[in-house]
């Protein structure tokens, strides 16, 4: 096992590290995480339509939804060359680049929207469903704008104003893309939409089986562990699980690997890895170190918000560090076994993005089933048992270290109170003699003032008579 851990901690994770903070995986990440705002208001909509169904003459909130989480991928599609440019520090071409990328996208899935005849915004593949395909436009937008970003036609000393030649230096990546575009998608008739979604297919019936699901959750806890950011997989599983809600909203599917799954109703207790039992038995524990961390961290648990616990307890902590893995294996395959192979709970058909919504009570709004709270019950439980063992190992190695720091403190400190009479009673001899040669004094009035000042004399001391003679006097 310690070299397992060394292993994970001198190759794994710098190696994992490298990947997560490469220019490109940076990019995707922060443009889907920059949609999250929309996608909140978009499962606020969502909620908001059930109502609908119990008051028709409201106004429809799937017009709204449409208009958030149904834009997902043409932001996307905007954002990954914008921020691409922001990384590669070519900001002048940072919004050019966001509209080329719209522009290529969207002649991507003309062909697929004409085909449809659906009219309007609402086809799928401006939602969740075209994700993946907005990546690979932006990515290649990015490419061919971070390539001729900064070609100029124009010499460093020309007179042209730098905005105009900006304008004109940005005309040939444009003209790239687009001309891209317009042959490959219009003149050859390459169906790149579905093409690419054909390539991503298999990875979402991957994740929607018992055994993908129990892999995608074992690889977050296992990096979580580790202290590496889950986010580095945004770009390969936010559009799985946001295409899979969106089917499961939309009536054409009954998908259980959603975020909504995940995060709002069913696992993730606190934060990734189920933490909140781990967090009450801190609280709990007879350890002072520990039962401060577990006060510290309740407040965050309870809105699902698990990197004070993560990063005080658990990362690169093998006691910690297997529960939480085991978290991972054992708790989706209890979701899944008692969801879809047994129906003992319903499958959230709701999008419910507002992850920090503390449990139960996110698990009442995206099913409204009192099966649903007794199933999240049952994680609850086989997650402390997970826990418990481990804890237990690791608060006697606690308790442990505290006592004997204590010990030592204890120690130290009777030792140095022995120390003071020994050394008083070593030092009476000299201080003795040297009192004999300390300097006497003798009192002088200031001229002014009423200060009392005090002139040193020295004493002598002879084996005759004593005298006592002052400076002035020899």
């Amino acid at each position: 096992m310690k070299k397992f851990i060394q292993w994970l901690e001198v190759s794994f994770a710098p190696r994992m590290s490298k990947v997560n903070n490469n220019v490109w995986i940076v990019t995707l990440k922060d443009s889907i995480m920059q949609t999250l705002p929309f996608i909140f208001v978009g499962s606020l909509f969502a909620m908001l339509a059930i109502l609908n169904e119990y008051f028709p003459s409201l106004p429809s909130f799937w017009t709204p939804y449409g208009w958030t989480m149904g834009m997902v991928s043409l932001f996307v599609a905007f954002l990954v060359p914008f921020n691409l440019m922001e990384k590669k520090r070519l900001r002048k071409q940072r919004i050019i680049a966001g509209l080329a990328g719209l522009v290529l996208f969207l002649i991507t899935i003309s062909p697929q929207v004409i085909a449809d005849g659906q009219a309007g915004f609402g086809h799928p593949a401006l939602g969740a469903g075209g994700m993946f395909v907005a990546i690979v436009t932006g990515m290649v937008t990015g490419l061919v704008m971070t390539l001729f970003g900064k070609v100029s036609f124009f010499k460093e000393d020309s007179a042209i104003p730098d905005f105009v030649r900006a304008w004109f230096d940005a005309m040939l990546p444009v003209g790239i893309v687009v001309v891209f575009g317009w042959v490959l998608i219009d003149l050859v008739k390459f169906d790149l939409y579905n093409i690419v979604l054909a390539i991503f297919s298999p990875l979402a019936g991957i994740i929607e089986s018992p055994f993908g699901f129990m892999l995608m959750m074992f690889v977050w806890c296992f990096l979580y562990s580790m202290g590496i950011s889950t986010w580095v997989l945004t770009p390969i599983t936010q559009p799985v699980l946001l295409a899979a809600i969106a089917a499961n909203v939309a009536g054409h599917a009954e998908n259980l690997v959603t975020s909504t799954t995940v995060f709002s109703t069913y696992l993730w207790v606190g934060g990734i890895g189920c933490t909140m039992p781990l967090v009450i038995m801190l609280m709990r524990s007879r350890a002072n170190r520990l039962k401060a961390l577990g006060r510290a961290c309740l407040v965050p648990s309870i809105f699902n918000i698990n990197e004070p616990v993560v990063f005080g307890a658990i990362a690169w902590n093998p006691a910690l560090m297997i529960p939480m893995w085991l978290q991972g294996i054992v708790l989706p395959l209890v979701v899944w076994f008692l969801t879809k192979t047994i129906p003992f709970a319903p499958i959230p058909m709701l999008q419910f993005e507002l992850w920090y919504t503390p449990f139960p009570f996110a698990t009442w709004f995206t099913t409204g089933s009192v099966m649903a709270l007794l199933l999240l019950a049952i994680v609850l439980a086989i997650s402390t048992v997970i826990w418990y063992p481990f804890f237990v190992a690791y608060e006697k190695t606690t308790l442990d270290a505290e006592a004997l720091a204590d010990g030592t403190a204890a120690v130290a400190s009777e030792a140095s109170v022995q120390q003071v009479p020994a050394h008083a009673e070593r030092s009476d001899v000299p201080a003795a003699a040297e009192a004999a040669e300390t300097p006497a004094s003798t009192e002088a009035t200031a001229p002014a003032g009423g200060i009392t000042l005090k002139r040193p004399t020295r004493r002598t001391v002879a084996r005759g008579p004593q005298s006592n003679t002052s400076p002035k006097e020899n």
